[in-house]
């Protein structure tokens, strides 16, 4: 869909009438009760007067941004943070659509790798690592005098284990996707029909850190070697995975619909060529394909 007609499909929409674009969301899956719930995001954000947005560079934080751009104009703000954990391809990746979006933005350094309780990788790790990058993106915000910082947790998020929601709250941190009740789904369909991110069929990517077992100290060796594994496989053209450290053991998930591609002669060679290279002894790959927050599966039994 061309720009300038989602542009179109966005200015009737904030301004109830073209009822014929708003029958053509329809169409495309944009029921009532999206709508209404992109209308509630448009509000929270709106009622906040001015915001920082925690920015990865997601499906999530990326419509957050993109709405509280559109209804806060310059009161609005981005701020990045670089760390060991953050991959440097999604850095740039983020920061490219940032500069072509106009979007203003600063980028900070959260080192969670100077946080003892995050290096020991307890199943609250995230808490730590979180409370640390708000604190950081307040601090942005009162200096360019925001009086609100937002962060990218939608609807689903709270089914799942996230210890960050507690750093959130404790720091008064709002959710606009969340408040609305957008689920994953919604917008990524928001993301594609109406304000045409590039995001909106970006896979789901974590921060490096959960990559190792709990209790596995996360050490910028250990994250080096994932994060060369993982750029390999980005680079062999896979768009669905983790390089989880196990020790001397890479366990390799794979999106189901390619795990046959890792069986390839070469890239299977590569796979393992690269591996042992970086220290691993033993390359596995699992049958069971990605799953987000494999790593709680044994923590659970």
């Amino acid at each position: 869909m061309k720009y300038e007609v989602c542009c179109a499909f966005r200015h009737a929409f904030n301004n109830h009438r073209g009822y014929a674009l708003i029958s053509e969301l329809s169409r495309l899956g944009i029921d009532e009760n999206c709508e209404n719930k992109l209308r509630k995001l448009k509000n929270i954000l709106s009622e906040t007067r001015g915001c920082a947005v925690a920015y990865s560079g997601g499906v999530d934080s990326t419509l957050v941004l993109a709405v509280a751009r559109e209804v806060l104009g310059e009161r609005c703000l981005a701020v990045l943070a670089t760390s060991s954990t953050y991959p440097k391809r999604e850095y740039e990746h983020a920061v490219r659509w940032l500069k072509d979006s106009g979007i203003p933005y600063v980028v900070i350094e959260s080192e969670e790798l100077d946080i003892p309780e995050f290096i020991d990788n307890p199943p609250d790790r995230c808490y730590y690592c979180k409370r640390e990058l708000f604190t950081k993106v307040w601090q942005q915000a009162k200096e360019h005098g925001l009086p609100c910082v937002a962060d990218g947790t939608n609807a689903g998020d709270l089914n799942d284990v996230r210890p960050g929601l507690r750093a959130a709250r404790e720091l008064k941190v709002i959710s606009p996707l969340k408040e609305a009740g957008l689920f994953k789904e919604e917008i990524r369909l928001i993301s594609r029909t109406i304000y045409n991110l590039p995001t909106a069929d970006k896979p789901p990517m974590a921060c490096m850190s959960s990559r190792f077992p709990y209790g596995s100290r996360i050490t910028r060796e250990k994250l080096r070697q994932v994060e060369t594994i993982e750029n390999m496989l980005y680079e062999q053209g896979f768009r669905v995975f983790r390089a989880r450290h196990h020790g001397n053991i890479l366990r390799l998930e794979l999106g189901l619909d390619e795990l046959h591609l890792a069986l390839r002669p070469h890239t299977r060679q590569t796979i393992v060529e690269l591996a042992k290279q970086q220290g691993f002894v033993y390359v596995a790959l699992d049958l069971e394909g990605f799953r987000s927050g494999s790593m709680n599966e044994a923590s659970n039994r």
